[in-house]
């Protein structure tokens, strides 16, 4: 299992930044995936969520209507479309399924992240 993030960068507040990520090794296309953000100093939080027919969801409120995440099957791609950043978005981001917070195996999973910093 691999998942490979990239897209990050400085970005102004306000701004914009999409975010990719590439899975393999797994059936990609039969699974929930999920985007992570840890922060320093702070735990890894759940952002946002596709399902594999493509519906999205934001989870955290501070995202909601900001934060879009979507899927290629084909290329077992997932990106997250980030609008509207704030300060308080800047972390590390993660993909990874859906529950790998609380599964023993996809715990262990996680690819280098990309980091995002929102600054003036």
């Amino acid at each position: 299992v691999q998942f490979v993030e990239s897209g990050g960068g400085l970005v102004q507040p306000g701004g914009s930044l999409r975010l990719s990520c590439a899975a393999s090794g797994f059936t990609f296309h039969t699974h929930t995936i999920s985007w992570y953000r840890q922060a320093p100093g702070k735990s890894r939080e759940l952002v946002a969520t596709v399902r594999p027919g493509g519906d999205s969801r934001a989870n955290a409120d501070s995202v909601k209507g900001r934060f879009t995440a979507s899927r290629d099957n084909a290329k077992n791609t997932t990106t997250l479309q980030m609008d509207s950043l704030k300060s308080e978005d800047t972390a590390t981001y993660y993909c990874n399924v859906a529950g790998a917070l609380y599964n023993e195996y996809w715990r262990k999973q996680w690819g280098q992240g990309t980091q995002v910093t929102v600054s003036s």
